[in-house]
């Protein structure tokens, strides 16, 4: 994702400025967190005071055997341990409560930015790595925050009373076994950066392994046209195996490091052991104090031990951080600007005034000085070779880019003075490919209008010419369509689309390569649709097959970014200028409009 890789902060402004962003996330959070962190606390303190009331068991059976006392320690102790398992499990639910809720925050913020994110990155990325990308790293970001949350804070409280107790109970005890605490995070340290560095790497092949994966079965008649199931599958695994071994590699890593450190915390109790029993035959200390040292030795090193894994998790979180913040840090495609106004009625009066455009500062225009007037209600064919801007034209007028220079009117407002929601709600589409959810054919059909009535949606499938294919459907409007409407045909699609736009009930309505896909049963029905379509609308359509514009009010001709030519289909044969030879090219000089004189052929002209 380089384009969002730039924008990852670096410095420690940034740093802090993320921080910030982090700590919003968790705000609505604020009072199960205050909740949680009282409960931990709480079981901190109890851990800290069990090893004190071991002390007074252990001593009272070293001296005058008092068994009220004994019955009162261990009651206690009984007490403590259920305060802390209750505690512990009251913390435990709130927490996956907050993470739960840290997850949702999360999800909005980022998903509201991947609709709003340029198109060409969603595009030179792959749905499936951004996916990928986003589904692990808040997985590991909100586990890095439980952690940091939940687990640090109460080790630390832990430790200093631990620590503070371990000091007066005997300072040359409490010295032995500090002088081991320190290790297990100085090892922390010397593997977090290769911990780093091996989750930045899986990120970076899962990320691929499912963008491929995605585009498998997303193409997967290619994929069996071309018998390539097995290659695909190889492929896959191949990949998977090499993650894999990564995250084995990272096993052995991380094993190796934690017997380390499990060796400390033992050489420390031996220790610990050894020097407290030289005390006690000296008598310097009681048996008691060895058994809570034994207790604050374990208690001591589980939350080091916990604190370098705080460490560790929170290094490797980082590189989650960075992907989830590289997403929320994008550049918007196009921002509404503060005072852009709602459309409340839409006449469709376009038009483009020397409208130059490109995407890159120093590439080629795909746009170059257009000026176009379309008035209410016209149906303007725009033709041309592929590249020649027809797309790049629509993708302006609906705002998915702002030209460089020249603007775009809509009733003579600048579009860029109107909200792009207003706008878009009253432009209709129907494109090429038409893609419909996995969902029924009531609710595609519904998606062109929320809370439109089933009465509303039968009519304009109606006038869609889809209603009569539909009822002979299983299930009828309640049929289930597949992904991207794969259960049915191209034709099927086409009219559930525009039956769609129909309810929509756009002012302006695009249409690009409706019918080029179409086999000519198809074609007839389709064509017929889009007659109810584009009547009283502003209509631009978009198209190869010149076939389709014959009928249009006005033909635009675009050529390299400019526009070269301008009429009716007549008028511009008769012209015999570029769009002459394409409708040639076309129909190799064997249709003739009425109203027109035959095209030329190879011999003809002056001086054949």
């Amino acid at each position: 994702m380089t384009e969002i890789e730039s924008n990852g902060p670096s410095d420690r402004r940034s740093r802090f400025r993320r921080l910030h962003q982090v700590a919003q996330f968790a705000f609505p959070q604020r009072d199960a967190i205050a909740i949680i962190l009282g409960f931990t606390l709480a079981v901190a303190a109890i851990s800290a005071i069990e090893p004190l009331i071991l002390k007074a068991v252990f001593d009272e059976l070293a001296g005058a055997q008092n068994g009220r006392a004994l019955m009162v320690a261990v009651a206690a102790l009984l007490g403590l341990a259920i305060a802390r398992e209750l505690l512990d499990g009251a913390a435990n639910w709130l927490t996956w409560r907050t993470r739960i809720g840290l997850q949702y925050a999360l999800l909005e913020a980022t998903v509201g930015k991947l609709h709003k994110m340029p198109l060409r990155i969603q595009r030179s990325e792959g749905v499936g790595a951004i996916m990928t990308r986003l589904d692990r790293s808040i997985q590991g970001f909100t586990s890095a925050v439980t952690l940091l949350l939940f687990n640090v804070l109460p080790s630390v409280i832990f430790l200093s009373i631990a620590i503070w107790i371990m000091l007066h109970l005997d300072w040359r005890l409490a010295l032995v076994v500090l002088s081991f605490a320190p290790m297990p995070a100085l090892l922390a340290m010397r593997a977090a950066p290769e911990q780093v560095r091996r989750e930045r790497s899986l990120l970076d092949q899962w990320a691929h392994i499912y963008s491929r994966f995605n585009e498998v079965l997303s193409g997967i008649v290619t994929v069996r046209s071309f018998s390539m199931e097995e290659a695909e599958k190889g492929r896959f695994l191949k990949d998977v195996a090499a993650a894999n071994r990564l995250v084995v590699r990272g096993v052995a890593t991380d094993a190796s490091y934690g017997a380390v450190s499990n060796i400390i915390v033992a050489v420390a109790r031996i220790w610990a052991v050894g020097f407290g029993a030289y005390l006690a035959v000296k008598g310097e200390v009681t048996i008691g104090t060895i058994v809570a040292f034994l207790g604050y030795v374990g208690g001591l090193f589980g939350p080091v031990q916990g604190l370098s894994g705080v460490y560790s998790a929170l290094r490797r979180a980082s590189v989650s951080l960075d992907e989830i913040f590289r997403i929320l840090n994008v550049q918007e495609h196009l921002g509404d600007s503060p005072d852009a106004e709602e459309l409340t009625s839409v006449l469709g009066d376009v038009r483009f005034e020397n409208v130059h455009f490109r995407y890159e500062q120093a590439g080629r225009p795909l746009l170059d000085g257009v000026s176009l007037h379309v008035e209410p209600g016209q149906t303007i064919a725009i033709v041309g070779p592929s590249g020649s801007g027809k797309t790049t034209l629509i993708a302006l007028l609906m705002r998915f880019y702002d030209p460089r220079d020249g603007r775009i009117l809509l009733d003579g407002r600048d579009l860029r003075t109107i909200k792009q929601s207003s706008l878009r709600r009253n432009i209709g589409v129907v494109l090429q490919d038409p893609l419909l959810f996995n969902d029924t054919v009531l609710a595609n059909i519904a998606y062109g209008k929320i809370g439109a009535g089933e009465e509303e949606i039968i009519a304009a499938a109606k006038a869609a010419q889809a209603d009569e294919f539909i009822r002979r459907l299983p299930d009828g409007y309640n049929t289930m369509v597949g992904e991207r409407g794969s259960l049915l045909s191209v034709g099927e699609r086409q009219r559930i689309t525009i039956a769609r736009a129909l309810l929509k009930d756009p002012a302006i309505l695009v249409l690009d390569e409706a019918t080029s896909s179409l086999d000519a049963e198809s074609e007839e029905a389709v064509q017929t649709a889009i007659e109810s379509l584009v009547k009283s609308r502003t209509t631009f359509v978009i198209a190869h097959r010149l076939a389709t514009v014959v009928n249009a009010d006005r033909i635009v001709v675009l050529k390299e970014g400019r526009l070269a030519e301008s009429g009716t289909h007549v008028e511009l044969l008769q012209r015999r200028g570029y769009y002459s030879t394409l409708v040639k090219r076309q129909s190799r000089g064997l249709i003739v409009n009425e109203g027109e004189e035959p095209m030329p052929g190879p011999g003809d002209g002056p001086g054949a």
